[in-house]
């Protein structure tokens, strides 16, 4: 007997505070949810050139601050040799912390939940000093 795949997509608004994390996990799992899709795949999607996302540990905060930590020595704010730098000293750097990172994440599904591990979470990573208001698309198929 063939099942048929089902389909979903929605769009999340997220108010980010400036450069840092915010861990989008809880967002996406509700609305995982309410599509009553049990087995699949669910890709999120930001459309941004300045953050990305990033699957990283949820337990200790300091993981979060060692990676921001490491970001900024690799990719200076400011940098002289910067040609892009219309928007400020930390929108080139913003760009380059995006290409270091992604901007898409497949992750399967399992019994109606993302299948992350125990200590993994969905962040959305702001690499811009100013707050933002950031759209991440979800869509996800399966049965």
């Amino acid at each position: 007997m063939l099942a048929c795949m089902k389909q979903a997509q929605t769009s999340l608004h997220i108010q980010c505070h400036g450069r840092g994390m915010t861990n989008i996990s809880a967002l996406i799992q509700a609305w995982l949810k309410d599509t009553s899709i049990e087995t699949g795949q669910i890709t999120v999607f930001v459309q941004h050139t300045s953050c990305s996302l990033m699957i990283q540990e949820n337990a200790d905060p300091d993981v979060l601050i060692d990676m921001e930590t490491f970001l900024a020595k690799l990719v200076l704010d400011g940098d002289p040799s910067f040609l892009h730098q219309d928007e400020g000293e930390d929108d080139m750097p913003a760009h380059i912390r995006t290409a270091l990172t992604q901007t898409s994440i497949t992750i399967p599904v399992m019994r109606g939940q993302m299948a992350l591990g125990v200590w993994q979470g969905i962040y959305l990573y702001e690499h811009r000093f100013a707050a933002m208001r950031r759209h991440v698309l979800l869509h996800v198929i399966g049965e």
